[in-house]
Parts: structure tokens; sequence; C-alpha cells
């Protein structure tokens, strides 16, 4: 074999540098590790892991059609997985290994692992940073610290990219066509087939986000009732596609968004350096790696062990509409829309005082987009605990926020549809409504008062 190419959560042909390289050095094999125990450790998503099987089967179809054949092996975890690959190699004579890197702890303990087997076995190995248009430790303070504040990580950022030109690029068809049998292990419960998997799907899909919700995508993008996202972070959280294939395409019709910050258009792609805020902190401060608060001095903070409230909140049945319908909606379909994982995040961690860490778990169990980097830095902003967060002393206020973004309750009568005969001024806080008219019994009694959980946080966060 002489060269293979290890794939991770790097699941693309479009953009994937670290593949073409490893092609030019004659590589016409590929392998992923399926590893179930590492993954259960991780609380990845059953959902998440039907999305990546059912890609790894489209994947092993597409190489095979370039001449590249992918082995699906299987590993308990990482460390078995390290083994199990030198094996592979040694077996199979292969003296050069290209992939991308993965910037979580465990897996950075694992590539450090195989490094020093690989080397010893005098084998090559060679890690890309695909995840991201800018390395982690690329950009920093004048003193070489990484930024602890989103918007001058965001402006260094842009000063160092907003004159490149991103470009489209894809594997270049020069091989013939060989056959590839789809494993057993790739064998898919069908949990996600919502999603698609296939490259002309998704080209579809951000093209027509580009074309047609773009421009708009400022003034609709909190409201969930309206697709006004663009549905893409299962695909980012696997690598399906990138960052920089996202940029490229967008600069493909808006060549100055990037030197225009302030512009509408410039917003989404504001999320997407969101996203590489959040994996150089990754980087820089691996506490964040296990569950530890990146502001310290919220340690102190007291957290309630209430195990029925906390099912409540699981189960979407706290009380308050908005924060029903967004958890019934992640536990129904996977995927929960950004402004309401805010509004949940908050509620939980201040209305109920429940820490922060048992919310980002149950978010992971279930997300079909589930990302340690992400998901851990939108739960330590909303809990205040995190780098650049949501001051403690601003707390979303549940009924205000579905009044100001779900104002006929439209979104509120999909996932909670007892509610579907009220009308719409009162369906954000429904009960004096329903004991009015003798149906109190429809839905379930408010399990805090706003304005006492309110005040309980506060004087908790003060300490």
């Amino acid at each position: 074999m002489d060269t293979i190419f290890w794939f991770r959560r790097d699941l693309r042909l479009f953009n994937n540098f670290a593949l073409y390289d490893a092609i030019e050095q004659g590589a016409k094999h590929a392998v992923f590790y399926i590893t179930p125990v590492q993954w259960k450790n991780h609380g990845v998503a059953a959902i998440q892991v039907d999305l990546l099987k059912r890609r790894l089967v489209y994947l092993g179809n597409l190489l095979a059609k370039h001449g590249i054949k992918l082995h699906v092996l299987q590993s308990d975890d990482y460390q078995s997985c390290v083994e199990q690959l030198i094996k592979f190699c040694a077996a199979n004579q292969v003296k050069k290994i290209f992939a991308n890197k993965e910037y979580e702890i465990n897996e950075q303990l694992r590539d450090t692992q195989f490094l020093s087997l690989a080397d010893k076995q005098d084998c090559s190995v060679y890690l890309y940073d695909g995840d991201l248009i800018a390395p982690p430790g690329t950009v920093t303070t004048k003193s070489g610290d990484m930024y602890k504040v989103f918007t001058p990580f965001k402006n260094e950022w842009l000063k160092q990219h907003q004159d490149s030109h991103f470009y489209f690029k894809a594997l270049p068809d020069t091989f013939s066509e060989i056959e590839w049998i789809e494993p057993e292990l790739l064998k898919s419960d069908n949990s996600s087939q919502k999603w698609p998997v296939d490259d002309e799907s998704l080209s579809h899909v951000i093209q027509r986000f580009i074309d047609e919700k773009l421009s708009s995508y400022k003034e609709s993008r909190d409201f969930p009732a309206i697709k006004g996202t663009s549905g893409l972070s299962p695909y980012l959280a696997l690598g399906i596609v990138s960052t920089y294939q996202l940029v490229a395409m967008v600069q493909q019709q808006h060549v100055d968004v990037l030197t225009s910050a302030k512009s509408n258009l410039f917003t989404w792609v504001n999320e997407l350096v969101w996203r590489e805020f959040y994996r150089h902190l990754l980087v820089a401060f691996p506490q964040l790696n296990k569950y530890q608060n990146f502001n310290q001095k919220y340690d102190s903070v007291q957290w309630r062990e209430n195990e029925p409230e906390f099912n409540a909140w699981c189960e979407g049945k706290t009380g308050y509409p908005l924060v029903d319908a967004a958890m019934r909606q992640l536990k129904e379909t996977g995927w929960m829309h950004n402004r309401l994982r805010m509004v949940v995040a908050s509620f939980l961690t201040k209305h109920l005082l429940i820490d922060w860490r048992k919310g980002e778990r149950f978010f992971m169990k279930h997300l079909i987009d589930g990302d340690l980097a992400s998901n851990n830095g939108g739960w330590q902003w909303a809990a205040s605990t995190g780098c650049d967060a949501q001051p403690y002393f601003r707390i979303f206020n549940p009924i205000t926020q579905s009044e100001r973004f779900d104002p006929n309750g439209e979104f509120i009568r999909k996932y909670v549809p007892e509610l579907k005969n009220v009308p719409d001024k009162q369906i954000h806080f429904p009960h004096k409504y329903l004991a009015s008219i003798g149906c109190d019994s429809v839905y379930w009694p408010a399990i805090v008062d706003h304005k006492a959980a309110r005040q309980r946080a506060l004087d908790a966060f003060k300490v």
C-alpha cells in the first residue's frame, strides 16, 4: 500500500487537502475506525452515529469510483484503535499516513501515541488542520496569548484572512473504478434519514441557502418557526462539509463578504468564526475538555441537585411552552434551533440553578450535530461560566423570548399540541387562560416562578 489516508471527522471529498496530498503520494486505500466504546464514553448521540454510518456508505462507494478502497474497521476505543492501525500498517507495508487533526484532548492523546509508535516503525505521519481556516495558535494577541473575548479574536481572524480568496476544490477524477462492498459494521437504523448524505443534495442545500436565505439570515435566524438557518451543523460536526468550503461558496457570489464584516451577509460567516473560536479555546485551555468552568471564580456556585426538575426539563414538561417545545424538538428530531438552545440552557442553569454540565451531556446524547467545542462553549456561555459569556445578571425570560421569537405560537403548537387551541396572546404562558376555561389540567403547571427563580440565580452567582 505504501500510503493511506486516515478518515476521522472529515468525511468529505471537497476541499479535503490532506486527502489530495495523500493521493498525490499514491494513496489508493483509506481507513476509518468505528469506536463504539469511545463514542459511548463521549456521549455521542445514536442519531449522529447513524448519520455517520450512512455517510460512510456513500463515501465508500464514491471513493471506489475514484479507485480508492475504504477499509472500515472497528476497535473499542482510541487505545485499541492505535494498536490495530499500527498492525494494519505493518501488515500492508504502509510508510506514509495522511490525516486531519482533531482537537479534543482524547483525540490529541491518541495521535501523540500513534506518532510515537509509527516513528518506531519508520512510518511517516502527516497531520493537517483541515477542520479550520485558521489553525489553533495562529490567531493570538500581540503577546501570543489566546483571546478571551470573541470580538477581538474575530477582528484578528479577519485581519489575517479578509484578503484571502478561498476556492472550491473537488477530488480529481483520475482513477479507474473498483468494487466496494458495504461492511456489516455500517448497518443503519435510518434514524437520521431526514438528513441527506449525498454531495449532490448537500451542494443544492448550501447553494439554495446562499441564494435565497443568506441576505435575510440576520433578520430570520432567531425565529424557530421559520427555516431561516442553514441546517448545516450536523455536516460540519462530521466534517462532511468544512468551514473553508462554505466560505469559498459564499465568496463565489459575494467576493467581498470578508471585507464587509458589518453587512448582513457576514452575519452567517460570523457564526463560522465563532466555531473556530471555540476550537481554539479547546486547544488553548485543555481543562474545557474535562468539563471545568472556564471562569474559575464560578467554581463556588452552589448548583442545585433536583432530579424531578431536571427530568421535567428533559421531557419538555416545565410549564413554559417555548422551553417545552424546544426540548421536545430535540428529542423528536435530534436537532434544536440555536436561539432555543440559548433559551433552554439559560432556563436550566438560571431558573432551575442546575449544573450546566448536566445539560451539556444531555444535549450531546441527543444532538445530531453534537460537537464538544461548540456544545461546551454554548453551554458555558449560557451559564455565565465560560469565555466571553453572557453576564450572570442577564437572564433570559422564557415568556418574553417566546413572545418575541414565536409571536403567533406557531412553533409551540407544533411540538406542544395540547396548546393548539390556546389564543396567540395567551400561549406564551397559558396557565391563567386554561384555568379560566376549566382546562388547567391540559398542560403542565410551571415548575418554577420566573421572578423568584431569577432572584435565586442572582443571589447564587453574586456569592
